[in-house]
């Protein structure tokens, strides 16, 4: 699949990847597709996740994995900027929102539930 190319004012940025597993129900797996369509995420969480320097969000999804990759301004610190989205407001109210679709046990809050990946393959710049 090709798709276009968002600008992005840096030069240089952090990438982050990170996976969540959805509960194993086809009709709550839609649900969250849906929520998470154009316009259909809070405008206020939206605001709370660029404030904390991510410039950029994408989420796949394959059975009841779900794949987030997020760009990052230069210097990025991941815990501390978690922790701080985790205070925006409204951020709480959503998080427990989307919850009913996730299998996250105990983790409530996002830096619990969205766990990072590690990159094991950079294809050579030739």
């Amino acid at each position: 699949m090709k798709e276009n190319l968002k600008n992005n004012p840096y030069s240089t940025f952090n990438r982050y990847c990170k996976i969540l597993t959805l509960q194993d129900n086809p009709e709550l797996i839609e649900k969250y597709k849906e929520v998470h369509k154009p316009n259909n995420v809070w405008p206020i969480v939206t605001k709370g996740i660029r404030e904390v320097g991510i410039l950029d969000m994408e989420i796949y999804i394959h059975g009841t994995t779900v794949f987030m990759i997020m760009d990052t301004v230069p210097g990025f610190d991941h815990d501390k900027a978690m922790k701080e989205l985790a205070d925006k407001p409204m951020q709480k109210e959503w998080e427990q929102y989307v919850s009913e679709f996730q299998q996250a046990g105990a983790k409530s809050a996002t830096p619990e539930k969205w766990e990072l990946v590690e990159r094991i393959f950079v294809l050579d710049k030739q």
